[in-house]
């Protein structure tokens, strides 16, 4: 049984993925904290998330539940993230991470930490979504230069970092199987008399409105022709069942960083 605590309980992620942890045989919900100050603090956790009373009371940070649980699963904010990570690898303690917005200074530390623990990181945890990546890499590969490649991906209004990380991996993963510098390709807005489209650039847009969970969409065009893929969650239950599952793939693994197409034998 592998001994689960979720950072960030109270918030919109958080309250689904502690919800959902107890249909998951093989996963034990054993902590939940949020960042000091918050006022469900010492409330049970399962009166916040609405499941009935779990007897577990919300914590007020890492320290004081992370000798008592294998594993954290941790959705918050970059800063939070790489916080709870270093205690964790200290600790030596697994972790599930789908925040997103990290920079490449970050990912180098959390790659750093991850040397000591078992770790799955992703943009993105639904089967969904990483299904997808693996179809774009076959895509990308046949259409070669000789297709437009645009993505364009939605949020809702609260969402803080722009492009979305899973639109980005998107974009990697097509980057490479294209052997482009998504670095030196990628093209983030477009105004005003911009000139031609270049063949090798790839086009990352954004929308931020309302309550839109997640949609990505994928268009690579030709002349005479166009493909577009798209991806639409309805719910966060998608994100949260990922990372569950991620969690449950974790128990004995080696240390190391590992992501959901680890976990979903995409590789």
């Amino acid at each position: 049984m592998i001994k689960v605590c979720v950072a960030g309980a109270a918030g919109k992620m958080g309250s689904r993925i502690t919800a959902l942890s107890k249909e998951y045989e093989g996963l034990e919900l054993s902590g939940a904290f949020e960042k000091k100050g918050h006022a469900a603090i010492g409330k049970d956790v399962g009166i916040i998330t609405g499941i009935g009373e779990a007897g577990i009371p919300l914590s007020s940070g890492i320290e004081e539940v992370i000798d008592k649980v294998d594993l954290i699963i941790d959705f918050t904010s970059i800063e939070s993230t790489k916080e709870n990570l270093r205690i964790a690898s200290a600790k030596g303690k697994a972790m599930v991470i789908g925040t997103t917005g990290f920079s490449r200074d970050d990912l180098t530390e959390i790659a750093a930490l991850t040397k000591t623990i078992p770790c799955v990181l992703a943009s993105n945890m639904s089967l969904g979504v990483n299904l997808l990546l693996k179809v774009l890499k076959d895509i990308a590969i046949v259409l070669g230069d000789d297709y437009d490649i645009e993505i364009v991906e939605a949020h809702h209004r609260l969402k803080k970092d722009a492009p979305s990380g899973t639109a980005l991996k998107m974009a990697q993963v097509i980057a490479d199987a294209v052997n482009r510098n998504l670095e030196e390709v990628a093209v983030y807005a477009r105004k005003g008399i911009i000139g031609q489209r270049t063949k090798k650039e790839i086009g990352i847009q954004t929308v931020r409105a309302g309550d839109i969970v997640g949609e990505h969409t994928v268009l690579f065009g030709g002349l005479g022709e166009r493909i577009e893929i798209t991806h639409k969650a309805s719910s966060r239950d998608t994100f949260a069942r990922g990372a569950l599952k991620a969690a449950l793939w974790l128990g004995g693994k080696p240390s190391g960083l590992y992501d959901m197409q680890d976990v979903l034998g995409l590789r």
